[in-house]
């Protein structure tokens, strides 16, 4: 199935699930990586063009998401307690937030110089125009969020353990 429906996700939320999820935790380990280079390391350069031009395909992608989540009905949530049903609504709108707040903290520390992004070569993200002092602003959003997101993983993994391991119910199937 293509679509979501009320007993699960369809193949693109899937893909965009688990895609998203891949990129997270590769953007996370290049730039944990990449803050730790020095100028003469011959990764000084391409180690932050790559993290950059994936971020911004990963806001595109994210954008998509977004907008098919919308158009889709949500998967029904009947085998979890009211508290489950909370919790991972509020997990997925903070996951929503924070990856929107990222990809815009990135976006700025990239450009507050007044340079373009230049996207793989494909093509250029305008500067909104220089701005002295956002640089530094925009990386500590930057780098707090990122672990927030990582922290956010962690626990939508636990759940989905809990709900695999512990529970033995089926919620964990409709991402599979």
């Amino acid at each position: 199935m293509i679509r979501d429906t009320k007993e699960g996700y369809g193949i693109v939320s899937l893909v965009l699930h688990w895609g998203m999820a891949i990129a997270i935790f590769a953007l996370f380990a290049l730039g944990l990586w990449m803050v730790g280079l020095d100028y003469y390391s011959p990764y000084y350069k391409s180690a932050p063009d790559l993290h950059r031009s994936a971020g911004i395909l990963m806001f595109a992608v994210l954008l998509l998401r977004i907008a098919w989540r919308l158009a889709n009905v949500k998967p029904d949530r009947a085998a979890l307690t009211p508290l489950e049903r909370q919790a991972s609504r509020l997990v997925h709108a903070a996951f929503y937030v924070l990856l929107v707040t990222l990809m815009l903290s990135g976006y700025l520390i990239s450009t507050a110089d007044g340079r373009s992004i230049e996207v793989f070569n494909w093509f250029s993200v305008r500067s909104l125009g220089k701005s002295e002092g956002l640089e530094d602003a925009a990386g500590v959003v930057h780098e707090w969020v990122a672990y927030a997101v990582i922290s956010l993983a962690a626990l939508h993994t636990a759940a989905a353990l809990k709900h695999r391991i512990f529970d033995r119910d089926k919620t964990s199937n409709r991402m599979w």
